[in-house]
C-alpha cells in the first residue's frame, strides 16, 4: 500500500548538479524521518543523508557543503539537492522512509524506494 516514488537520477558531468525527488504515498500512519542512501558497486549501501519531521537534518562528511535534504510535509516529499558532484557520487541513490504504516502503527518500520541511478562522468 505504501510506495516511494523517486526521480531525478541521471548522469552528470563532475561539477554539475542533480535534485533527486522522493514522493512518499499510500496508507502511512506517519513519517519520522526521511532519507537518502547510495549504493555503488562492490560498496556497502550508506547513509547520505537524512532529515527528521522538525526539519533536522545530517549527511555523511562526504557530501558535507555539497548537498542539501529538504522535505515538504504537505507533499510527503524528499528531495536531494546535489551539487558539486564527483565521480566518486555515482551509485544508485535509494530514498528510505521511517515511518508507521497504518496497518501497523504501533511499530516503525523502514520503507524503501525502488532506486535511481545517479552517475558522475569525469
Amino acid at each position: 500500500q505504501v510506495q516511494l516514488v523517486e526521480s531525478g537520477g541521471g548522469l552528470v558531468q563532475a561539477g554539475g548538479s542533480l535534485r533527486l525527488s522522493c514522493a512518499a504515498s499510500g496508507s502511512f500512519f506517519s513519517i519520522n524521518t526521511m532519507g537518502w542512501y547510495r549504493q555503488a558497486p562492490g560498496k556497502q549501501r550508506e547513509l547520505v543523508a537524512a532529515i527528521t519531521s522538525d526539519g533536522s537534518s545530517n549527511y555523511a562528511d562526504s557530501v558535507k557543503g555539497r548537498f542539501t535534504i529538504s522535505r515538504d510535509n504537505a507533499k510527503n516529499t524528499c528531495y536531494l539537492q546535489m551539487t558539486s558532484l564527483k565521480p566518486e557520487d555515482t551509485a544508485v541513490y535509494y530514498c528510505n522512509v521511517r515511518g508507521r504504516a497504518r496497518t501497523n502503527s504501533r511499530y516503525e518500520s523502514d520503507y524503501w524506494g525502488q532506486g535511481t541511478q545517479v552517475t558522475v562522468s569525469s
